[in-house]
């Protein structure tokens, strides 16, 4: 089998993009039905890159977290509901496990929406309950700072999560909505760890082993997350791939993907491209360039079933344990 049939026969499953961002009306507009010219991400690249499930995270800016966070959410919600809406054949919302199961190759691609931080709940549980009605099924506790939920890694605290955070990791697990860890400080990942009682995921970092970002995680931290029967998403930032612009490469990357493996096993492992919220790598520069990473799995030995479970299946898993 071809290198190409294998990611044709893949499902390949993205943990996180930033792309619903630039479909907001302004002079930086783009179409995410048409092939852009600027950006990572669009369904046209979703299409070539063979990306048959992408989580599109409604982040709403680091400038705006606080202040109107909650409409600013709102607003990147409904570019996703308008463009599933407006190309059924292309693009379907993912609420349900039957919704991924259902996912065909040949079909529309499934599209799963997130928030990139608590700050859109305003401490709230009741915010929660309408996003989710909205479709929402995954959620970063925080972004890089502090909120109502829990402290951010720039927040400079080891503090663990909130008594709202607490409650917002047992309301998730019974509504059905994925906990994402990633941003999140130290402390605030040890306590969902030790609270969630379904798998978590941490949908865009890499290993501190190799790369002493503050967004990557240690040894001991992977370890936790694989018991818990999470997944992390390697991620194709290039500050999180090496310190040097230079070395972050599509091998590099590959290092990365193998130390978690050796750490954390092969159930554990996916990808999360951070598309259109970071300057990736070269080689992976936008979706249409997915295959590449098929192609290097392979050269460093990883087996089909082995690449199947990196590009997608175990993502696809976990998601299957937690949707409703």
């Amino acid at each position: 089998m071809s290198m190409i049939q294998l990611h044709q026969q893949s499902f390949v499953f993205d943990g996180h993009c930033d792309t619903l961002g630039a479909a907001l009306p302004g002079p930086k507009y783009r179409d995410l039905r048409q092939w852009g010219k600027e950006g990572h991400l669009d369904i046209p690249r979703l299409r070539a890159g063979g990306i048959n499930c992408q989580i599109f995270a409604a982040f709403p800016g680091g400038e705006r977290l606080q202040a109107c966070a909650t409409s600013a959410s709102l607003e990147r919600v409904h570019v996703l509901l308008d463009l599933v809406q407006s190309v059924p054949d292309d693009m379907c919302l993912i609420q349900t496990a039957e919704d991924l199961v259902a996912l065909q190759s040949d079909g529309p691609i499934g599209a799963i929406l997130g928030l990139e931080g608590a700050e859109a709940l305003a401490g709230r549980l009741s915010l929660l309950h309408i996003f989710y009605r909205l479709g929402v099924r995954n959620i970063g506790l925080t972004w890089n700072h502090r909120n109502a939920a829990a402290d951010g890694l720039l927040a400079g605290t080891q503090a663990g999560l909130s008594a709202f955070g607490r409650d917002l990791v047992a309301a998730c697990n019974e509504l059905g909505v994925m906990l994402d860890l990633a941003h999140l400080n130290a402390g605030g990942v040890a306590d969902v760890l030790a609270l969630s009682q379904k798998p978590v995921i941490v949908s865009h970092a890499n290993a501190y082993a190799l790369c002493e970002h503050p967004r990557n995680l240690s040894d001991a931290q992977l370890r936790a997350i694989a018991a818990n029967g999470g997944v992390v998403g390697v991620t194709f930032v290039h500050q999180f791939v090496a310190s040097e612009r230079s070395q972050a490469t599509l091998s590099r990357l590959l290092d990365h993907i193998d130390h978690i493996v050796q750490v954390a096993g092969i159930d554990h492992v996916g990808i999360g491209s951070d598309f259109d919220g970071c300057v990736p790598i070269a080689e992976l520069s936008s979706g249409e360039h997915y295959p590449r990473l098929c192609e290097g799995l392979s050269q460093r030995g990883y087996t089909p079933p082995q690449i199947q479970k990196i590009l997608g299946e175990n993502f696809r898993r976990v998601f299957l344990q937690v949707l409703p």
